[in-house]
């Protein structure tokens, strides 16, 4: 039956609350203004508010803040392992594991390492401390085991934390980084499972150890195939009419807490769970970007803190003078020093950098939780005196410092190889990009060259990262030749959906509702306009239900061959709206893969009227080219940041659509790529007047990027 808090207990719990998310908060902020991670300032809050200050100045209000025996303290703590959970689960949607496999061999080096010297450290300082460390019944080397086990692993909560606040999570270190401390969790876990094991036995037990390994190799490889299947199911659910923060929050909690059990059912701690429910809700491509901020903001501002806090404060300086303050400075020299020896040899027999390897020796030195719990089990179990205890406790504090202002040292002024380089400055560019970006495509197609020509274009212009769809669309059931498409495409992940539809209306409804299920963007090709439609039934109906960018292509008049030439030359009409700079985007992206030259295009409409006061402030020039300058000037330094040395034309022209046309005639241009922002008229969906007539009358390839409509 569960035991009710009583309204003095219900106090001091509340109470608990505020104080440690105040003090952690300030003292956070503060750490933040001087260009250190928050985790060190929550830290020492937890020891400003612990035993070893507020405990002192003022007992017999630390007593009633912190009592030994009420259920508010357990309570507390209960919150505190919420937040390491959620925290480890925003840790897990921040690891690649594509991209940590590509660093395979430069991660299992500095995980194997960065263990082995520390552990190795850890046993010789175990079995030289004093015996008033040692538990009264305490085996020593049970002892120096335990020892052992809190020097040589790091906490993922707290490099990860750490990384993320120094903006340092997607550098390749970053990863390696990450990788290690996955590893260095797991095996610590196990570690502690073994050792616990070991002291509540008083000898070894091999059931012990092969039921908790071949446990943990079930649970991932449930997680990653049955599990990773499951949990795409669910999003996928949720998502069926569109985002749905709620469910999909919903989603990420029960599987936090379903993977949370499992591991904390196998003798590991349920934060490991939490990590891997992260790593396989991050994997989904039905997931929903938002909820991954609304989880971090909960996580920031309120639960990280108390779970930090939490963990300083239950450090008591008090117990340590005299000897125990010289094995103090001893086990912290070589916990330091033994974890970032191990990672630099690691990291630089992998073929690491100088710096890299000390950016890993620095980073995975943090340590956190899993050494709090080590010293607690130790001490529960009579394996630790309260001075080993706290000396424990006091490693990651030191450490965690250690880590955030060494990483930063070594960091500074380096931004890493030419090709990690390049990558961190293509995923910052696409993170900025209005609809090129690394999101999953959707393609319909009924195996016609005017859809092989959508997904050339977009083979092209999206990075190789961003997987397809090929939806194929067809009345008899029988599914399209798709071999050319994905060919085009044989670079990039694809997969296949069939869509069954006896009309145009139902062949769209169901594109939308794929649509809505993760998508970035769909992709559709056209060959002639129907009467009275825009494009076609189908497109039109698309169009109308779009609630992501549609990018539409149309081929090149009087083409014989599936496929068009590779594109030579490009015209941009640049007119300052949103879709003007989406436009830009495809055809910049499509230049910096092929070569192709870019032409932007600015046409001065002679029959605008200039404003008066436009009139009464310019003397000298027509405030029309004014603005068509600056406009021109805008997309030009947008072309050069993506590596892309356009030209520029500026016309006159009272018939604009004419004013395009003539350009790609006279410039002899292979592609012209509009913008337009989706706008229905009397049930029927249109782009504009200059959209459509391009479309008429030109003869070259025409690409338009559709933004859906704002409600």
């Amino acid at each position: 039956m569960l035991t009710p808090l009583d309204e003095h207990q219900l106090l001091v719990f509340w109470t608990q609350l505020l104080v440690l998310v105040a003090v952690a908060r300030l003292f956070g902020a503060f750490m933040r203004r001087i260009n250190l991670p928050s985790v060190i300032g929550q830290l020492a809050a937890g020891i400003l508010v612990g035993p070893s200050i507020f405990g002192r100045i003022w007992p017999s209000g630390f007593e009633w803040f912190l009592p030994h025996e009420e259920i508010s303290s357990g309570a507390l703590l209960a919150v505190s392992w919420l937040g390491v959970a959620l925290l480890l689960v925003t840790a897990g949607f921040e690891t690649d594991l594509g991209l940590i496999r590509s660093l395979g061999r430069a991660a299992a080096l500095v995980t194997g390492f960065s263990l082995v010297v520390p552990l190795i450290g850890g046993l010789l300082v175990g079995v030289s401390l004093p015996d008033t460390f040692v538990g009264d019944e305490a085996d020593r080397v049970v002892f120096a085991l335990f020892v052992a086990a809190a020097l040589a692993v790091s906490a993922l909560a707290v490099i990860a934390k750490i990384l993320s606040e120094l903006g340092l999570m997607r550098r390749d270190f970053g990863q390696i980084t990450v990788a290690a401390g996955m590893a260095n969790d797991v095996i610590g876990w196990v570690m502690l499972a073994i050792f616990a094991s070991f002291a509540a036995s008083g000898a070894v037990s091999l059931r012990v150890v092969l039921e908790t390994v071949i446990g943990l190799a079930l649970f991932l490889t449930f997680a990653m195939t049955l599990g990773q299947r499951l949990v795409d199911l669910a999003l996928r659910w949720v998502r069926r009419d569109g985002a749905n923060i709620a469910g999909a929050m919903t989603v990420v909690v029960m599987t936090m807490l379903i993977y949370g059990v499992a591991t904390q059912a196998l003798g590991i701690e349920a934060v490991l769970g939490a990590f891997v429910a992260g790593v396989v809700l991050h994997r989904s491509r039905f997931g929903q970007p938002e909820v991954l901020h609304h989880i971090e903001s909960l996580t920031t501002s309120l639960l990280a803190p108390i779970f930090f806090a939490t963990a300083g404060m239950r450090v008591d300086l008090g117990l340590l003078g005299g000897e125990a303050l010289s094995w103090l400075l001893v086990v912290l020299a070589v916990a330091i020093g033994a974890k970032f020896a191990g990672a630099f040899v690691g990291a630089r027999l992998a073929g690491q950098s100088r710096r890299a390897a000390a950016a890993l020796g620095a980073g995975l030195n943090a340590r956190g939780a899993l050494e709090i719990v080590i010293a607690s089990v130790g001490l529960s179990l009579g394996v630790f005196s309260e001075t080993a205890y706290t000396v424990i406790v006091i490693v990651p504090l030191v450490t965690s410092v250690f880590a955030a202002v060494s990483l930063r040292g070594v960091v500074r002024g380096w931004r890493g190889s030419a090709d990690e380089r390049e990558r961190l400055d293509r995923e910052q560019a696409l993170s900025r990009n209005l609809v090129v970006k690394s999101s999953r495509i959707l393609l319909p197609t009924r195996g016609q060259p005017a859809s092989i020509a959508a997904a050339q274009l977009v083979h092209f212009a999206w990075p190789i990262e961003a997987p397809t769809t090929l939806v194929s669309v067809s009345a008899s059931g029988e599914r399209p030749d798709v071999s050319v498409l994905e060919a085009v495409l044989n670079e990039r992940q694809v997969d296949h959906r069939s869509v069954n539809a006896a009309d145009a209306a139902d062949a769209a409804a169901a594109i939308a509702a794929e649509s809505r299920l993760g998508y970035g963007l769909v992709a559709v090709g056209v060959a002639t306009r129907h009467e009275g439609q825009l494009y076609s039934p189908m497109v039109d109906e698309i169009l109308l239900n779009a609630t992501i960018p549609v990018l539409i292509v149309r081929r090149a008049r009087g083409l014989e061959r599936p496929l068009p030439a590779a594109f030579g030359r490009v015209v941009v009409p640049v007119t300052g709206t949103r879709s003007s700079s989406a436009a830009q985007e495809v055809a910049f992206s499509i230049s910096a893969q092929l070569g192709t030259e870019v032409l932007l295009t600015h046409v001065l409409n002679r029959k605008t009227l200039v404003p008066r006061v436009l009139k009464l402030r310019s003397t000298e020039a027509d405030p029309r080219e004014v603005i068509a300058k600056e406009l021109m000037d805008l997309a030009t330094d947008r072309a050069v940041e993506a590596g892309i040395w356009p030209r520029t034309s500026i016309r006159s022209s009272t018939d604009i659509p004419t004013a395009l046309v003539s350009a790609a005639r006279e410039e002899d241009c292979d592609l012209v790529v509009l913008g337009a922002q989706l706008r229905s008229v009397d049930g029927r969906p249109f782009l504009g007047h200059t959209v459509e007539m391009v479309l008429e009358q030109c003869d070259a390839n025409v690409a338009v990027v559709v933004l859906p409509r704002r409600d």
